[in-house]
């Protein structure tokens, strides 16, 4: 087994998951709010906070989907040998890592009407995360926030499908954003 795999995870695993859970779920209560996520080292091209987000998130039972820039060696075994998640087909995943335009968005679970909570959460690896961009609106969100994301189509086409759709988490580098099915999505007008 490659020293890359064996490395890279919690060091003390209940406080260090403890505290990622928490940074996690602020991000999904407050779409928009950009936190700091420390913790995890994963091989490239995983970014600390895709890690700490897989580390904290899944286990033998959340099937993780890789597009092909992230399917590597290093990353599947880490995944493996710190989550024991499964690596899947999109269709199958629970969770899926990628950048934006390489995720197959369509051919992810969504839920049913019966079980709306059966659909994927997306990380999504950017190139840069601000708070400025798209305004959200929605659950969480006193007022509205602002968050760059990679277009606002999909999103609201997303919201559009409550109480079924997808979540996203955003990453990079160190930071992530959540940006949940019930938040309402709006482009910024440019004057």
């Amino acid at each position: 087994m490659q020293t890359t795999t064996l490395m890279g995870g919690f060091v003390n695993a209940p406080l260090d998951s403890a505290r990622a859970f928490r940074q996690i779920m602020t991000a999904v209560a407050q779409p928009g709010i950009i936190n700091d996520a420390v913790g995890a080292t994963p091989p490239a091209p995983l970014s600390v906070a895709a890690g700490v987000v897989l580390l904290t998130l899944c286990d033998p039972d959340t099937p993780v989907f890789l597009t092909a820039e992230f399917d590597t060696d290093d990353v599947r075994a880490w995944i493996t040998f710190h989550t024991g998640a499964p690596l899947v087909d999109a269709a199958k995943a629970s969770f899926a890592v990628g950048s934006w335009g390489d995720l197959p968005i369509t051919d992810f679970a969504i839920g049913t009407s019966e079980y709306p909570d059966r659909s994927a959460t997306l990380i999504v690896e950017v190139a840069s995360l601000n708070p400025e961009g798209a305004e959200l609106r929605g659950p969480g969100i006193k007022g509205k926030a602002t968050l760059s994301l990679p277009e606002t189509a999909a999103f609201q086409q997303n919201t559009a499908l409550f109480p079924l759709g997808l979540d996203f988490v955003f990453t990079c580098q160190n930071r992530l954003a959540a940006l949940p099915r019930t938040t309402k999505v709006n482009a910024i007008k440019v004057s």
